[in-house]
Order: C-alpha cells, then sequence, then structure tokens
C-alpha cells in the first residue's frame, strides 16, 4: 500500500466530475416532459411494450415507466479505450469500477502451441469486447445493453509459464521469485499462475462478461488456479477528480508517478532497446499482485488520530501531517512543541517515500475486495494491490523490504497472497498478444 497516487481516469465526462448528460432514447419524444410526469409519446410506448393501459395517475407512481430524466447511455458506459498500441490497457488508465483479477495454469500436455492459440483467442475477444461487440463466438449476452464502459483485458506471463513451453532462454531474470517477507502469510494455491489476466470496467456487467469470455476462451488449453474480485469508486460519484479511497477510510496513492513526469516510461515500462530484459518485453512492464486483508475490526478501533499517526497523512483530505494540501511535500524534519517528529518516524507514507527508497517507484492500480465474513466472525476485506515497474527488484522489492522493517500499518494487514508477471507491450494491428515470444 504504498504512498502513490493514480493517473486521471480518460472516461469521457466522468473525469470532470460532472453528471452525464442524457440523449433520446428510441421511442422517447424528444420534446421535454414536464416536470414529474412523463411525455404522451413516452407513456404510449411503454403501455404497448407493457401490454397495459394506465390512466395518468397510475403512470406517475411508476408502475409501467421508468423516470423521465433516466438517460440511455451515460458516458461512463460510453468510454472506451483502444486494445492495439505501444502498451497494453490497463496499465495507464486510471482505477476502473470493477475488475477481476485471474490465473491460469496450461492443462496438462498443453505447450507453446496451445498457449499461442490461447492467446490468439484472448487477444481477439479482448479487442471485440473493449469496441462495445460482442465475442465472436458464443457471447453470452450480459453485457448487451452496455457500452464499452472503458473495459481493459491485460495478460501477462508467470515464472513457471517458460518451463511449461520450453521456452525457459526468453525468461526475463526480473521475473525471478519474489522474496519471502516477514509479513507474508501466503497461500500458495491463490499465488502465482503460468498466466494472468486483468480485467476492469466501469460497469459490473461488462467486467463479468468479459471474464467468462476469457474463462469460456480457455478452453482445454488452461484451467483456473485463481479468481480475486473487486471494485473501485465509480468514475464520476465525486464533485471533482480524487484520489481514491480503500477500506480503511484513507486516500490511497497520493504519490504515484504520473504520465506527464519526464521519467514515468524509465520507470514503468521496459524500454525498447538497451534493455537487459529479452526483445520480446520491448515496452512491456511488469506486475506485482498482492491480497492485502485488511483487519478492518482492529482499524476501526483506533482514533483517527491514531489512525493518521499510523500513515502519516490527514484522513479527511490526505494532506501529510506536517501540514499543507495533499499534493504538499512531506516535511520529514518537522517537529512539535515537544521535539518529537510530527510525522512518526514509522509512518507508512514517511516509509514508501521515493525519496527514502533509492528513487524506487511504482504505478499502482489496485482494486479493494469484500469476500463476505470469516468463520472467525471477521470481515475478509482489504486491497488486490496491482503494481507496475519496468523492474520489481527495483521498485517493488526494496520498498516491501523496509516497510517489513517497521511500517506502523503492518499490524493492521496481512498478505495472503502474491504473484509476479511479465506484461509484454501492446499488441500492434494484426498481432495478438504474446506473439513476439511465442513465435519469435
Amino acid at each position: 500500500m504504498a504512498d502513490q497516487s493514480h493517473p486521471k481516469a480518460r472516461t469521457p465526462g466522468a473525469a470532470s466530475g460532472e453528471s452525464p448528460g442524457a440523449s433520446p432514447a428510441d421511442g422517447v419524444c424528444e420534446q421535454a416532459p414536464s416536470a414529474g410526469g412523463l411525455s404522451r409519446r413516452r407513456l404510449l410506448s411503454t403501455a404497448g411494450a407493457t401490454g397495459l393501459v394506465l390512466g395518468a395517475a397510475g403512470a406517475a407512481t411508476g408502475y409501467a415507466a421508468r423516470p423521465a430524466e433516466a438517460a440511455p447511455l451515460s458516458s461512463v458506459g460510453a468510454g472506451q479505450v483502444m486494445f492495439h498500441g505501444k502498451h497494453q490497457p490497463g496499465i495507464t488508465q486510471g482505477l476502473q469500477a470493477r475488475g477481476h483479477l485471474i490465473a491460469f495454469d496450461l492443462a496438462a500436455g498443453a505447450g507453446r502451441r496451445e498457449a499461442a492459440a490461447l492467446l490468439r483467442r484472448w487477444s481477439q475477444t479482448a479487442r471485440r469486447l473493449m469496441a462495445g461487440e460482442a465475442a465472436a463466438h458464443d457471447d453470452t449476452d450480459v453485457a448487451r445493453d452496455a457500452g464499452p464502459s472503458s473495459l481493459t483485458l491485460t495478460f501477462g506471463f508467470g515464472h513457471s509459464f517458460f518451463s511449461r513451453t520450453g521456452l525457459e532462454k526468453q525468461r526475463p531474470v526480473s521475473l525471478d521469485p519474489l522474496p519471502d517477507f516477514s509479513s507474508d502469510q501466503l497461500d500458495r494455491t491463490r499465488s502465482d499462475g503460468d498466466l494472468w489476466v486483468q480485467i476492469g470496467a466501469d460497469d459490473a456487467l461488462v467486467a463479468f462478461h468479459a471474464l467468462r469470455a476469457v474463462q469460456k476462451d480457455a478452453g482445454a488449453a488452461a484451467r483456473v488456479r485463481w479468481q480475486m474480485n473487486g471494485f473501485n469508486r465509480t468514475p464520476g460519484a465525486t464533485a471533482h477528480p480524487m484520489t481514491a479511497r480503500n477500506l480503511m477510510g484513507q486516500r490511497d496513492g497520493t504519490r504515484n508517478p504520473k504520465p506527464s513526469e519526464a521519467d514515468f516510461d524509465q520507470r514503468i515500462f521496459v524500454p525498447a532497446s538497451g534493455s537487459a530484459d529479452p526483445a520480446w518485453m520491448a515496452n512491456g512492464s511488469y506486475a506485482v499482485v498482492r491480497r492485502i486483508r485488511m483487519l478492518l475490526d482492529d482499524w476501526e478501533k483506533l482514533s483517527v488520530t491514531a489512525q493518521e499517526n499510523v500513515i502519516g497523512r490527514r484522513k479527511a483530505d490526505g494532506a501529510p501531517l506536517s501540514g499543507g494540501t495533499e499534493a504538499t511535500a512531506m516535511d520529514l524534519e518537522k517537529t512539535d512543541a515537544e521535539g518529537s517528529l510530527v510525522v512518526p518516524v514509522n509512518a507508512h507514507a514517511r516509509i514508501t517515500r521515493p525519496d527514502q527508497n533509492g528513487g524506487a517507484a511504482m504505478l499502482r492500480r489496485p482494486f479493494s475486495y469484500h469476500d463476505g465474513i470469516d468463520s472467525d466472525g471477521v470481515p475478509d476485506a482489504g486491497l488486490l494491490f496491482v503494481c507496475w515497474q519496468a523492474d520489481p527488484l527495483r521498485g517493488f522489492v526494496p520498498v516491501q523490504r523496509k516497510l517489513d522493517r517497521g511500517d506502523a500499518l503492518s499490524q493492521y494487514i496481512r498478505h495472503e497472497a502474491s504473484g509476479l508477471f511479465a506484461v509484454p507491450g501492446g499488441a500492434a494491428e494484426g498481432e495478438y498478444v504474446g506473439q513476439r515470444l511465442l513465435e519469435g
């Protein structure tokens, strides 16, 4: 849970925080109805569709017609992200309202040929669904009535994929397994995997539709190893764009690197040349995935002041305890009247600052999750932490090692699952994701 913010969402209209504009629907009169009423054309259209003819009083109570002010398609639904490009989608886009993370293992007997065919199917499906089209085969119609809703699908390879496909010589050194951390309590059945898919959208049904399509496309070539489902605030739900809050109520991600920064690509993406990584990883990135349980019952017993001391930032507005606004640089040396550091030495935001970690930076793009109540009666809820970097040994690992040695937040969280995946660059027109690896 590093102290870094996400780039602004690119969803048209929603990024500004304005209410989506309405547009006329089929069978709806363009003339505005009177306040609290319905146009005659809409009323007649609705009555015909339901087989009922209601009087004005019946219509006013909402028995047969939806409210006149309802928009047939909002700007949230209309948002579209391109599948083809220099980088895969789902990395630099803003946080999405709904997400699914899913790992697959290749089936027994499946190898490089089957993997190539699977990535070809997945890429075709991703391109179609992200454009708001139906899947090529056996579409479930779950998202028939929705727009693309800024859907993204992102594909990556785990460490074990390369031995399963005979491609060990093409496995990047940066994909070596993460070291063990003292805070880890990992469930190995919900960690790692041969293949990894990240799905995100601003509509839950659109995201689920993509999830089912990916699962069906896997066919006999791969089986699900684990799946995790998450959510964020819906774009446009706040009056203006702002850093998201996590389930602890904290603004989460204030100091994320931003695409506008000169060294952003250097920190997040593998360069096209001059890298120790194999050529097929050009313009790609590495995703660290961690399922982090938040011990909410314990956290919520703390006073707001105590919570702020754990994080190092004000809960209300995300500003550092040393003063200013959320964007103000934290003054690590500032003391109070008694001479104590205003930002405690073990505060999470202090420990995770890039300038306190040799410049280590990662682009955090998480989802919250809530999987109900455990058998011991506590919430199974927290963060599906996803971070992106050009080199995890210089990004995630040094920061996590430092957190391991004395983060005040550590007693309120538990790392329960983990994975590291090599995510190749985007597919060019006519290509599928991973083609340069699988056919190189």
